[in-house]
This record gives structure tokens, C-alpha cells and sequence, in this order.
């Protein structure tokens, strides 16, 4: 199982906003400290706000927000969002699946389950579980980045 970049940036950009609970943060500023793009993030936010997990807002004074407590926020939930459409392997892609051995692929099975019990251990962890006490994570999301 491999987590794809815009799971990553989704999880990056909410343990950013868990850490500065509150304020508004900007794109840019999240882009600077999360070490990603401000167009493959302005994507992700616009799919994280659509789903509830954000809250944003447009204007001088606009940014990004949780849109619900961090204790409400799983990995798995956020993976699940953000990877809907991404197949594990081309045998569960529903177009360009060439595999001749779909009907009688055991494998398929075995990585439908395995993908699922990825999920469920994701699902137990919390965003409030990566964030709070994690006085790393403070000091990285805090300190600037030209020195570091």
C-alpha cells in the first residue's frame, strides 16, 4: 500500500491547522511549512472543505480552519476521502484494467482485505492523537523555516 501525495499534503495541512487551533491559517503559509505546493494544495483543500474536515474562508482576512474537532478526525477517514478513486492495483481499476486474470485472481481478494485492515488501523488514529503534546511538531510548525 502505498499513501499517495495528496493523502500526504491532507494530512500535513490538517496536523498544521490542529497546531495553530483558533487563527486562520493561509495557504501560503501552510504551502511554506508543510514543504508542499500551493497548487496541489489548494486542491486538497478544496476537497478536505467540501468534505467537512475544513472550514474556509475568502478575503483579506481569509484562510483555513478545522472544520470539526481534532478527536473527530481519523487518518483512515481523511485516507479513505482523499484516495476514493485511487485502485491499490490495476485489477481494481474500472478502465484500463488489461489483467486477463481478474475472474480468477485470488490475489485480488487478499489485497481488498489487506487495504481495508489498513483502514481500520487508520481509523483509530485521530488527528487529535498526532497533534496534542507533540511539542516537535509545535517547534517545526513554529520556528521558521530559513532557520531551521
Amino acid at each position: 500500500m502505498r499513501v499517495t501525495k495528496r493523502a500526504n499534503i491532507a494530512i500535513r495541512l490538517l496536523m498544521f491547522c490542529g497546531a495553530n487551533p483558533g487563527r486562520m491559517v493561509t495557504k501560503s503559509e501552510i504551502a511554506e511549512r508543510c514543504n508542499t505546493s500551493e497548487s496541489h494544495l489548494a486542491q486538497v483543500i478544496n476537497k478536505l472543505a467540501q468534505l467537512g474536515f475544513l472550514h474556509t474562508q475568502r478575503g483579506r482576512h481569509g484562510g483555513v480552519m478545522l472544520g470539526r474537532a481534532m478527536s473527530a478526525i481519523t487518518v483512515g477517514e481523511v485516507f479513505r476521502a482523499i484516495e476514493a478513486n485511487t485502485p491499490v492495483a490495476e485489477c481494481f481499476a474500472d478502465v484500463d484494467n488489461t489483467c486477463p486474470l481478474v475472474d480468477a485472481c485470488r490475489l485480488r481478494l487478499a489485497l481488498a482485505d489487506a487495504v481495508e485492515a489498513f483502514y481500520a488501523h487508520l481509523d483509530e488514529i485521530t488527528l487529535e492523537a498526532l497533534v496534542c503534546n507533540n511539542e516537535a511538531l509545535f517547534t517545526l510548525f513554529s520556528t521558521p523555516p530559513c532557520l531551521k
